[in-house]
């Protein structure tokens, strides 16, 4: 996954990644601890700051689970009898990298195959004639 473009430089406030894991080991997505272990190391690998995160199994199969960080957000839903998960890293700020935490994910879930949209989040909201500006703000910008 390397040749990416680091941090936020093209613009926007943040990269989303909407990922699709194909062919993960079908007992790592169905392991709460494993799950749960893999997004945390994920939101460091991407050298984000955890805040919170929560987690649930579903019977007979599956987890649903997220990370929230201080940069946005790492979830996940598994399906373990399809091995396939779905995936969302969405990290703001040029000191973060979604893709490192990705690498992470795939590597602990043991996915074969992703199919992987980037999305840059936030480009041109400052150019945006609605933009909002904080009270105190308004008046230097009409000054």
């Amino acid at each position: 996954m390397g040749g990416r473009t680091r941090g936020v430089r093209r613009g926007g406030v943040g990269r989303h990644l909407i990922v699709e894991m194909y062919e993960c080991d079908p007992a790592a997505l169905d392991s709460l601890d494993i799950v749960k272990s893999a997004l945390l190391d994920a939101a460091v690998a991407s050298n984000s700051t955890v805040i919170g995160f929560d987690f649930y199994r579903f019977k007979p199969h599956g987890i649903s689970g997220y990370v929230l960080i201080a940069e946005s957000h790492i979830s996940i839903h598994t399906w373990p009898e399809l091995g396939y998960a779905a995936v969302d890293v969405f990290t703001c700020g040029e000191h973060t990298d979604p893709w490192k935490g990705l690498e992470m994910l795939k590597d602990r879930l043991k996915a074969k195959k992703m199919t992987i949209l980037e999305i840059a989040r936030g480009v041109g909201v400052e150019e945006y004639a609605g933009y909002w500006h904080p009270a105190d703000a308004r008046a230097a910008h009409s000054a």
